[in-house]
C-alpha cells in the first residue's frame, strides 16, 4: 500500500515506543508558586475532513494517540528539563539577534545530562575566523533521546549534551513536539544549545514547523470553532488528532510559547533553501524571504483564530516536489523567488515519499529502512524527514552532502 495523491493518511499502528517517557521526563514542571489546575480537556467532536489540493496532503499520519498518565510529583521538580525558567544571565559572548528570545542558559549540572557512549562525541572545537560547517536536523517529535545520540554521533554535542562543535552553524527544520515522549525537552534542548553555540562562535537556530503552528493554536484557541474551509473545526481536536501530548501541554510555559511564536519560517544557507514543509504554498506569504518571515510573525501577532489556521493548514500541505514532472517546476518557483540551488525540507517522511508503509509492530525487515536524506526532483530537493514517529531515523547531517 503507498500514500499518494488522493489517498487518506496512514493508520498508524501504536506501539510502547510512541508512550514511552524516559526518566527525567517523568516529573511534571512546577514552578516556586504553585501552577494552576489544568483545565479538564473536552472530548473533540468529529471534524468532516478538509479538502485537500491533489498533489498536497494532510498532516495527520494516523489516529490520535493516548495521552500517558502522570507520575507522582517529585521533591525537586526544579530538576525537570522543561523547568524553562530563564537564569540571570546569559553566557558570555552571546549577542542577541533582533528575532532572539531569552534563551536558556543553565550552570546546574543536573540539567539534561545525558550519558552516552564512550567516543561517541568530537572534541569541542575551537573558534575560528569566518563560518563553520552547517549541519541540518529533520523532525524531531519529542524523541529527545534519538536527537542527543544523532547530535553526538556528528560530534555537535559532548556527553553531558553540552554544545562541542565551535563555530559550527546547526539549523532545526522545525517539528520538535507532538507524538514523541518529550517535546518540551527537545525544545529545551534546542534552546539551551543556541546560548552555548553562540558564545563559541556558532550557532544553533530553527524554523517553524506546522506542529509549532498546531501547538500554538492549540494554547492560545483551544477549542474556539474555526473556518476550516470544509466546515468548523478546532485547533485542540486537530492537535489531538495529529499526536498532541498533554504531558507537553501541561509543562508548556510563556518562554516555550515565546519561542515558538518567532521562528523564522524560510531562511537561506550556503545556497541551500531551507523550509520545514515541501509546499509552495510560502508563496502566498511573500516574495522574498525577508517578506515571509514578517508575515508569519505578523499572523502570529494579531492572535486571530481564524487568521492562524488559514497559516497552519496552508503549512501542512506537502508532497509538492515529488510528481517527477511537476516536482522540479514547484521547486524552481521557490527557488527563483527566495534564492539558493536547492530546497531542503521536513514534514513528509521519506517513507511516505517513496510510497513505502512502515509498520511499528512488524519485525525489522518490516519497518521503513532510512539511511540518510533523499534527494529528488532532479536533485533541487533534499527531504530530511527519515521518519522518528515510524520507527525510522532521527537525520542530522552535514551540507553540502556528498556529490
Amino acid at each position: 500500500m503507498t500514500q499518494g495523491a488522493g489517498q487518506g493518511p496512514v493508520v498508524r499502528t501504536a506501539t510502547l515506543r510512541d508512550f514511552r517517557v524516559p526518566p527525567y521526563a517523568q516529573v511534571p514542571v512546577q514552578s516556586e508558586a504553585s501552577p494552576p489546575e489544568p483545565q479538564a480537556q473536552q472530548e473533540p467532536q468529529q471534524q468532516e475532513p478538509q479538502q485537500q489540493d491533489p498533489q498536497q496532503e494532510s498532516p495527520s499520519y494516523g489516529e490520535p494517540q493516548p495521552y500517558a498518565e502522570h507520575p507522582p510529583h517529585a521533591s525537586h521538580p526544579g530538576d525537570h528539563p522543561g523547568n524553562a525558567l530563564p537564569d540571570d544571565e546569559l553566557p558570555e559572548g552571546y549577542t542577541p539577534t533582533e528575532r532572539d528570545l531569552p534563551v536558556i542558559s543553565r550552570s546546574r549540572p543536573d540539567d539534561l545530562t545525558v550519558q552516552l557512549q564512550p567516543g561517541a562525541t568530537a572534541a569541542a572545537a575551537p573558534a575560528a575566523e569566518g563560518p563553520g560547517p552547517l549541519y541540518v536536523v529533520g523532525d524531531v517529535h519529542g524523541y529527545l533521546d534519538e536527537l542527543v545520540a544523532a547530535l553526538a554521533a556528528q560530534g555537535l554535542i559532548d556527553a553531558d549534551g553540552k554544545w562541542a562543535a565551535g563555530n559550527t552553524r546547526l539549523w532545526f527544520l522545525g517539528d520538535f513536539t507532538d507524538r514523541g515522549p518529550d517535546g518540551i525537552g527537545v525544545i529545551d534542548l534546542v534552546m539551551r544549545l543556541s546560548a552555548e553555540a553562540a558564545a563559541a562562535g556558532g550557532y544553533c537556530k530553527a524554523l517553524m514547523g506546522n506542529h509549532e503552528l498546531l501547538l500554538l493554536g492549540a494554547k492560545r484557541f483551544s477549542d474556539t470553532p474555526v473556518n476550516s474551509g470544509a466546515g468548523t473545526a478546532t485547533f485542540q481536536a486537530a492537535w489531538l488528532l495529529n499526536g498532541g501530548q498533554k504531558n507537553d501541554m501541561d509543562r508548556l510555559q510563556d518562554v516555550h510559547l515565546q519561542w515558538m511564536s518567532r521562528l523564522d519560517a524560510v531562511v537561506e544557507e550556503d545556497g541551500h533553501l531551507l523550509l520545514h514543509s515541501d509546499t509552495t504554498a510560502y508563496l502566498e506569504y511573500g516574495e522574498t524571504i525577508e517578506d515571509v518571515n514578517d508575515t508569519v510573525h505578523e499572523i502570529l501577532t494579531r492572535n486571530d483564530a481564524d487568521e492562524c489556521w488559514d497559516l497552519f493548514r496552508k503549512m501542512t500541505k506537502r508532497f509538492a516536489f515529488r510528481d517527477e514532472e511537476a516536482g522540479p517546476l514547484a521547486v524552481r518557483e521557490l527557488l527563483s523567488a527566495y534564492g539558493g540551488n536547492r530546497i531542503v525540507h521536513g514534514h513528509s517522511p521519506i517513507p511516505y515519499l517513496l510510497g513505502e508503509v512502515g509498520t511499528e509492530d512488524g519485525e525489522d525487515g518490516d519497518r521503513p529502512v532510512v539511511e540518510g536524506p533523499h534527494v529528488y526532483a532532479d536533485g533541487l530537493a533534499i527531504a530530511m524527514d527519515g521518519g522518528v514517529t515510524m520507527a525510522g531515523k532521527l537525520l542530522v547531517v552535514q551540507l553540502p552532502l556528498p556529490a
